[in-house]
C-alpha cells in the first residue's frame, strides 16, 4: 500500500535526553499518512525514548512534534490528552495488567474515554479480541498467555479506540521467528484494512524489511539520524558503510570498530 501525501507527524530538530544529558539532537523527519515507519539504531541511542517523545510522555530539551498540524510539545494538559486519544500503543511484552483479564485489559480505554454501555463495550471487546485472532482468550489472566499472545492482546487493548495512530514498541522483542513472523503479518493487516499509520521500534531486520515503507536510522555516537530512507535501498546504496553493515549485519563488529558513524566512501 502507497503512503498518502499528508504528513501526520512532523519532527521538527528535536533534542531528547534526561538533564543535561543528550541522547539525541537535531532530529528531522516526517511520516506520512497510511505509512509504516520504522526507527532503528544500535541499542542505548534512543529509539524508545523517541517513541515516548512522539506521543507525549516527556518533553524534549528543544525542538516540536507536530500530530496532523498540531503540536504535542506546546499544547496545554487538556489538548495534550485530546491529541493522544488518537494513538494506539503498544509496549514491550504486551504491558497488560496482570490482575486483570484479557477482556478486562482491551476494556479499560473504553471505559475510561467513552460512554458506551457495558454491552457495548463487550461486543467492541470481542471485536478487537477476534481482529488479533484471540476469539475465546477474554477470560484468561495474561499469565496464561504465550509472548506473542500478549503481544496482540497488547495490539487490540491498543485498537479499542479505533485510533488513527499507532505506536509499536519492539513489538517482536523476545518472539521466535515464526511468531515474529505472524506480527509483522498483523501489522501489515492492520493497515491495509484501517489505513492506519504505524511507527515501530525495532531492530529485528526481518520485519524490518517485511513492513517499512521508510526508516531512519540514528547512531549513539553522531547523536542524530545518519540514515533516512526505504530499508533496501540504503542496504544496498546508502553512502555510510556503517548503515550498510548494520542492515545487512554483515562485518557488523568491524564496521563499527573501525568506521566512524560520520565517514562515507
Amino acid at each position: 500500500m502507497e503512503s498518502g501525501e499528508k504528513t501526520e507527524i512532523l519532527v521538527e530538530d528535536l533534542s531528547i535526553g534526561y538533564g543535561s544529558n543528550v541522547l539525541m539532537e537535531h532530529l528531522n523527519f516526517e511520516v506520512k499518512s497510511g505509512e509504516i515507519f520504522c526507527i532503528m539504531g544500535g541499542s542505548g541511542c534512543g529509539k524508545s525514548t523517541l517513541l515516548k517523545h512522539i506521543i507525549g510522555l516527556y518533553l524534549p530539551l528543544r525542538g516540536d512534534i507536530l500530530i496532523e498540524g498540531e503540536s504535542i510539545v506546546t499544547a496545554d494538559e487538556s489538548r495534550k490528552r485530546a491529541i493522544m486519544r488518537r494513538f494506539g500503543v503498544t509496549y514491550q511484552g504486551g504491558a497488560l495488567f496482570g490482575s486483570m483479564t484479557v477482556a478486562e485489559n482491551v476494556a479499560l480505554p473504553l471505559q475510561e474515554y467513552t460512554d458506551l454501555s457495558r454491552d457495548e463495550i463487550a461486543k467492541r471487546v470481542e471485536e478487537k479480541l477476534k481482529l488479533v485472532d484471540l476469539s475465546g482468550f477474554g477470560d484468561y489472566m495474561p499469565s496464561e498467555l504465550s509472548g506473542g499472545m500478549r503481544k496482540r492482546a497488547g495490539l487490540a487493548r491498543a485498537m479499542a479506540l479505533d485510533p488513527r495512530l499507532l505506536f509499536f514498541d519492539e513489538p517482536s522483542a523476545g518472539l521466535d521467528p515464526i511468531t515474529s513472523a505472524d506480527l509483522d503479518r498483523l501489522i501489515l493487516r492492520m493497515r491495509e484494512r484501517f489505513g492506519s499509520t504505524i511507527v515501530v521500534v525495532t531492530h529485528e531486520l526481518d520485519s524490518v524489511f517485511t513492513i517499512a515503507d521508510r526508516v531512519i536510522m540514528m547512531d549513539k555516537k553522531a547523536r542524530t539520524i545518519v540514515a533516512s530512507g526505504d530499508p533496501v535501498e540504503l542496504r544496498d546504496h546508502c553512502p555510510n558503510r556503517l548503515v550498510r553493515a548494520f542492515l545487512t549485519r554483515d562485518g557488523l563488529k568491524r564496521e563499527m570498530r573501525d568506521v566512524d558513524v560520520r565517514e562515507v566512501e
